[in-house]
């Protein structure tokens, strides 16, 4: 089975769960259709379960393209470069372009830029924060479903890598966040006002962050 959309045809992925008493639709990164449901479900039910959320289908669908086009290619501080490879040593920025040696660990070399730039506006914000917190310690690792972590009991903020690829001021959202746990370790109304209090236009952030 297929969807058709703006010229093009995405396959629809059906998966039948003995534990499953609902239907769900998700577009995955692999841009297709998901459609998870029971055992009984007839393929008549869910074609037009389809036709019926063809709308929002082609939304999500919209929405995975915008997200795959934002983490593809060479992202650093919010700038994305078309990456060269070269015999050069290291790294060269030029324009909209960097050069990079064939051997070069760019993994290594981003978790190199985030330990200065990470612990740099760790520095600054709680600085200027409107409550006094413990100072967080710091880590920093590769995440794939969340932005930040604060443990409360130990003080510890771990920021993903993947920030080093965008605008310092998603960095500094996601630490003002993770602190204000330290205040509040819910998302309680009384949690975003003190994140408020400390970042006025947070939601813009928080919203365009879904698009990475």
């Amino acid at each position: 089975m297929q969807l058709s959309y703006n010229n093009k045809d995405y396959d629809v992925v059906i998966e039948k769960k003995s534990g499953n008493k609902n239907t769900y639709i998700r577009v995955k990164k692999d841009l297709k259709v998901h459609v998870t449901t029971s055992l009984f479900t007839s393929m008549r039910s869910i074609t037009k379960l389809i036709e019926d959320n063809y709308d929002r289908i082609c939304r999500m669908i919209d929405f995975q393209e915008v997200k795959a086009k934002n983490n593809s290619g060479f992202f650093y501080l919010g700038k994305q470069y078309v990456l060269i490879r070269t015999d050069s040593p290291g790294i060269t920025f030029s324009g909209d372009k960097v050069y990079v040696n064939h051997e070069f660990d760019i993994d290594k070399w981003y978790k190199v830029e985030a330990k200065k730039l990470f612990l740099e506006r760790l520095n600054y914000n709680y600085e200027h924060y409107t409550r006094k917190i413990p100072y967080p310690k710091l880590r920093i690792r590769k995440m794939t479903s969340r932005w930040g972590v604060c443990n409360i009991r130990t003080h510890i903020i771990t920021l993903n890598l993947e920030l080093i690829k965008r605008d310092v001021s998603y960095l500094d959202y996601v630490i003002i966040h993770e602190m204000t746990h330290l205040v509040h370790g819910d998302h309680s109304a009384r949690f975003w006002k003190v994140v408020e209090e400390n970042m006025p236009n947070y939601k813009k952030y928080r919203e365009e962050m879904k698009e990475f």
